[in-house]
């Protein structure tokens, strides 16, 4: 098996969740984590989220594998085709598949996974990192569906459909019979990204649907296993609060988009302490959120522009 010292990925104990789940968190090459998870069913072991590279997809594997049996066929679903999420592709599917198995995802996954931009991005990443992305081969999934689509895995139903804002690919994960919703990167602590000022509505659409299931339990890729259905809650009123700020401060004069080098949420009077959830400080949330909500910040007014182009 492939594997260097930093790549590592550690078994979750269970939190009181259906112990027909099973989470694994993933070291990243930059200090983070992502949290994996895999569905066991009657039918089918299903893995949701491949990692970053040949190496932690094969570390995923190699602690699924005991549960593959004659009875229980291997399935992989991408939630998106962020690098995180979708380049250890190459382990489950083409010409090297180590395991081979079908890999369900939306239609604009595999597109994404296929573009030049990700190419790009790959190609880049290999010059920082080549330990981590040298060996990655970029690879689409297998199985494609552009709205909604349902495993029926005999003892629970599997349910799959589109939660795009985050990226337009985004999909998300539901299993009615247990009322537990996997929610890739459409909801996380403090807040999801958003693929700027015209994924705002969808971003926002999506977050209600995945309220409106009123699960018990929820697991995201990057918030803690106890986090539970607020933090759902808590990413509504993120956008919620972020509109008010940004209609505010357009009303009270400022007519421009903030200057690249500016402070954008000093501009709308929103900055990142006042954007997190009850209970978070500050000195606990990583830099790049701080990134993530000046970039909201300038995609909310992008798109409030853009409506008021739109208003006679």
């Amino acid at each position: 098996m492939e594997q260097h010292f930093h790549n590592r990925v550690e078994f979750i104990a269970n939190e009181d969740w259906d112990p027909r789940i099973l989470v694994y968190r993933c070291a990243l090459h930059d200090g983070g984590t992502v949290d994996h998870h895999c569905i066991l069913t009657q039918r089918y072991v299903i893995l949701i989220d491949t990692a970053l590279n040949s190496a932690t997809a094969e570390l995923l594997l190699a602690n699924i594998r005991p549960y593959l049996t004659d009875e229980r066929q291997l399935l992989v679903i991408n939630t998106h085709a962020d690098w995180d999420h979708a380049w250890g592709n190459q382990v489950f599917a083409g010409q090297a598949a180590r395991q081979p198995a079908p890999i369900i995802a939306s239609r604009l996954c595999a597109e994404r996974l296929r573009s030049p931009e990700t190419a790009e991005q790959l190609t880049s990443f290999r010059r920082s990192d080549p330990q981590w992305f040298g060996s990655v081969v970029l690879t689409a999934p297998t199985i494609l569906f552009d709205r909604q689509l349902q495993i029926d895995g005999g003892d629970l139903q599997v349910e799959l459909f589109a939660t795009p804002g985050h990226t337009a690919d985004h999909i998300s994960v539901y299993l009615p019979e247990i009322r537990t919703l996997f929610v890739g990167d459409a909801a996380e602590v403090p807040f999801p990204f958003v693929d700027g000022a015209a994924a705002i509505p969808a971003i926002r659409a999506s977050l209600r649907r995945l309220a409106a299931y009123n699960a018990a339990t929820v697991l995201y890729c990057h918030a803690p296993v106890t986090a539970g259905p607020a933090v759902i809650e808590h990413n509504i009123a993120y956008f919620d609060r972020l509109e008010q700020h940004c209609r505010a401060a357009v009303a009270s004069g400022l007519s421009r988009e903030p200057e690249p080098e500016e402070d954008a949420a000093a501009c709308v009077g929103f900055p990142l302490a006042a954007a997190l959830p009850p209970g978070l400080a500050l000195e606990h949330v990583d830099v790049m959120y701080e990134c993530g909500h000046q970039h909201a910040v300038r995609a909310m007014l992008k798109y409030l522009r853009a409506e008021q182009e739109r208003t006679p």
